[in-house]
């Protein structure tokens, strides 16, 4: 059975003398706390757990000292994915030469490339929906299609307004992710580190479709401007409020808009 978010994070023994117990909220949680003490190391840790079990396991998420309290409780997986916001340049491998873009170079890029696979399996989805409404016969078919187109249609449009200090947009008649500024077409590769930062997160937010499940995010707050901290939570939930959103951060700007009784202190955790 999916679930629809973690309750609880416990993890035994890290360094092998710590134990941590976070108890999470459905809908957003930070975790602050001075270098070293480990904030990258629980999230990290968390994850290439999940992604040990494949998104869970019988046992509720027991695996190497790392336990998972999921909602509901008689839940055994969960859907989650995890952006990582480094922009360092990729090591090729024989494999990744031959899936990716040339323009490919960056980890950034890296996820910009498997996004727009995805991009493109969501469109077809929504459209397979919205085609069924108009067709249904049902007198409420075409509202319920508007609803459903809705979401890419808030994210083009977010995507347009936080790029407007740049005068780029998003060109709406290509399927892949395309923009235009003074008139030339950009590939996503060629934005700065902030840009493809946000854009990949918007992204992947849409793509989950509204569908419950965790967001991992070490550090997002890294290559964005203020503005941008300030409103990326709010951003995040206005594409999706279902997802449950786990995040590390150094930064109060992210912390600013309301989400201050969501911030847990490392020290708060260990035991």
């Amino acid at each position: 059975m999916q679930a629809d978010y973690i309750q609880e994070i416990v993890i035994k023994g890290l360094w092998g003398k710590k134990n941590i117990r976070w108890k999470l909220r459905p809908d957003v949680n930070i975790l602050s706390g001075a270098n070293g003490l480990g904030k990258s190391t629980i999230v990290n840790q968390s994850v290439t757990t999940l992604d040990l079990l494949g998104g869970g396991n019988m046992e509720n998420g027991k695996e190497a000292g790392v336990y998972f309290k999921f909602y509901p409780d008689n839940a055994t997986r969960i859907h989650y994915d995890v952006i990582r916001s480094f922009d360092r340049p990729l090591i090729h491998t024989d494999l990744m030469e031959k899936l990716a873009d040339k323009n490919v170079k960056t980890e950034l890029d890296w996820q910009l490339y498997q996004l727009q696979r995805r991009y493109l399996d969501y469109q077809v989805n929504i459209g397979n929906r919205i085609i069924e409404c108009l067709t249904s016969g049902d007198p409420e078919g075409q509202q319920k299609a508007a609803v459903i187109a809705r979401p890419k249609a808030k994210f083009q449009d977010l995507v347009d307004d936080l790029f407007s200090e740049t005068n780029k947009r998003l060109v709406r008649s290509n399927n892949e992710i395309r923009l235009e500024q003074y008139g030339d077409v950009l590939h996503p590769y060629q934005l700065s580190s902030g840009e493809k930062q946000m854009l990949v997160i918007l992204l992947t937010v849409l793509v989950q479709d509204n569908r419950k499940g965790v967001l991992f995010m070490d550090e997002p707050e890294i290559s964005l401007h203020i503005e941008w901290q300030e409103r990326l939570i709010d951003l995040i939930r206005s594409l999706n409020r279902n997802v449950q959103i786990i995040l590390t951060t150094h930064s109060p700007a992210l912390v600013m808009n309301k989400w201050m009784d969501a911030v847990t202190e490392v020290s708060d955790i260990t035991e």
